[in-house]
């Protein structure tokens, strides 16, 4: 697992590359789809996130989510601050919180 430092940018040079993923599928325990992570601008930083997610934890659950606030630094902050501004952020501070776990299914290109 990596150590995450106080800035997004530094950490997302630290999460393997996204290349060859078209997206991810965030899946409930009922086999529902509840979130899709494109590979486009602006979300290839939380597509970096939780493709690495999936590969260290096996699942989106308390502990990975916690992680993962870790590795978008500066970036949970403001999640905090302005709920609904980082949707893929406040999905780990519900999960903290008690939400259902979820799945995540890497979908390559």
């Amino acid at each position: 697992m990596i150590q995450p430092t106080d800035s997004f940018k530094d950490n997302l040079q630290l999460l393997p590359s996204v290349e060859g993923l078209a997206r991810i599928d965030l899946i409930d325990p009922s086999g529902e789809i509840v979130a899709t992570i494109e590979n486009q601008p602006g979300k290839q930083g939380s597509l970096a996130v939780y493709q690495y997610l999936q590969q260290s934890f096996g699942m989106l659950d308390k502990d990975a989510s916690t992680h993962a606030l870790d590795i978008f630094a500066e970036h949970t902050a403001d999640a905090r601050n302005r709920p609904g501004a980082h949707p893929n952020i406040d999905r780990l501070l519900d999960i903290i919180d008690g939400a259902v776990p979820l799945s995540i299914r890497l979908v390559a290109r």
